[in-house]
């Protein structure tokens, strides 16, 4: 386990009381605009077991797949959304031998098509002294869902020469065609993937270029010194034509262009930014305009930067946010997923948060409703400062979003799976918003975009 140093760090806050943002009156768990649709506990018998989520879009193929760390329980489970307020468990894997396995286990999910069936990744993290330590993700195709007896493990990707697992992978349908997984590392660097040649048994298990992180030694971070990515979010960028990452960074976040995807070129980045240590998260606008960065400390708000002056070669690196925004200044937000104008955090003891950022130097908070169950564990208690403890590292942990119908799922660490609707959110399409319709929602059935020469 990671251990963690005191926590004193400066305060930055988004202006006005929620209830001035939201226009309604709000009770302390919710805003009334946030209906509750169901909620799955999935018991383990502990406060930390459930991880990331990730909900096909497909209204045909209504599952959502949740992790599951800690053993007895590591793996994921399927969930059937058929009727969203009913959700119910349908399916759940678990590793073999569950309880010799050191480290946390089961983390990041994320599904793709291709060649007409449907596959789930998990990514695992495992440390030395157990096994499958360098086991960074497990692929299972789900095409026969909801018959569960179809689902079946298609293989397993690891990296002996990084051990100790993928943190977070994001799936990703490129310019050419090709599906990509790109994964963290113990490395310092993130590694891409073509999956299309890892299903075809292809002898590098379809390992096809890594993402550089261009910092030359670990940096110090109250976790202790840390180097590579913690987090991505891959996109076209209509505007100038490239396939872009988004990689959050530790000590800032990078922007690079994958359009080759063999060989990545750095396109700008956002470092020396006060204030910001542990980069989580990074996502960009649809037109890649404008960029959230999270980090993972106490206290610490969700900033909001303006990327063109990077992008169009006015500096070098981005130094300051143009706004910042907090659900709640006392705690801390973890995952994010951007539907412009809205931004849906899990946002730990505070559950799901909603903003807007429709103007970005002034984001509102617009819904809310609390997941976490308890004292909220505000701050790391010095008898036990660990990831897993009494910490502020608890209640929301992962949020996704159906474009189809807006339908809301989170993740909390400790209560389970929530399903919710937002008043007014019935679904997203970005042409709707002045934007191109661009998000984490991959098309995986067409090529929209020519492949740049």
């Amino acid at each position: 386990m990671i251990r963690m140093t005191a926590l004193a760090l400066t305060l930055l806050t988004a202006p006005g009381p929620l209830a001035a943002q939201t226009g309604a009156q709000a009770s302390d768990r919710q805003t009334p605009n946030v209906k509750l649709l169901s909620h799955l506990p999935l018991p383990a018998g502990f406060d930390y077991s459930h991880t990331d989520i990730e909900l096909e879009q497909d209204l045909s193929r209504p599952y959502a797949y949740i992790g599951r760390i800690m053993a007895p329980t590591i793996g994921f489970d399927v969930i059937d959304l058929s009727n969203p307020a009913k959700a119910k468990v349908i399916y759940e894997w678990r590793i073999e031998n569950a309880e010799l396995h050191v480290g946390l286990g089961a983390m990041d999910n994320k599904y793709f098509k291709l060649d007409g069936r449907y596959y789930l990744v998990q990514s695992f993290q495992f440390a030395p002294g157990g096994p499958n330590p360098d086991l960074g993700a497990i692929v299972f195709d789900v095409t026969g869902l909801p018959d569960t007896n179809a689902i079946r493990e298609v293989g397993r990707i690891r990296a002996p020469d990084a051990p100790g697992g993928f943190h977070n992978i994001f799936a990703y349908k490129h310019s050419s065609g090709r599906v990509l997984l790109i994964t963290t590392t113990n490395g310092g660097r993130a590694n891409i993937y073509d999956m299309g040649r890892f299903l075809a048994g292809d002898a590098n298990q379809g390992l096809i270029g890594h993402v550089p992180w261009p910092v030359a030694a670990p940096i110090q971070t109250m976790f202790g010194a840390l180097a590579g990515y913690h987090d991505f979010y891959v996109a076209w960028d209509p505007g100038t034509s490239q396939d872009k990452l988004y990689g959050a960074g530790f000590n800032g976040y990078y922007v690079y262009d994958i359009t080759t995807p063999e060989t990545p070129s750095l396109v700008t980045s956002v470092v020396g930014v006060f204030g910001v240590e542990l980069a989580h998260t990074m996502s960009a606008s649809p037109d890649g305009k404008i960029a959230v960065g999270q980090t993972e400390y106490l206290y610490s708000p969700v900033r909001i930067y303006d990327l063109e002056p990077g992008l169009k070669g006015e500096v070098q690196t981005i130094n300051e946010p143009i706004a910042a925004w907090t659900g709640n200044w006392k705690g801390i937000s973890h995952n994010h997923e951007m539907r412009w104008p809205y931004v849906f955090v899990s946002h730990y003891a505070d559950g799901l948060q909603v903003f807007d950022l429709s103007d970005p130097k002034n984001p509102t908070t617009v819904a809310r409703f609390n997941t976490h169950s308890g004292d909220p564990l505000r701050g790391v208690d010095p008898r036990q400062p660990t990831l897993i403890g009494p910490t502020g590292f608890t209640g929301a942990f992962g949020v996704d979003v159906r474009n189809a119908d807006g339908l809301i799922v989170v993740s909390d660490f400790g209560t389970g799976f929530w399903t919710f609707k937002m008043d007014g959110f019935d679904g997203w399409d970005g042409s709707k918003f002045g934007m191109p319709n661009i998000s984490s929602v991959q098309d995986w059935d067409r090529v929209r975009r020519p492949p740049v020469p």
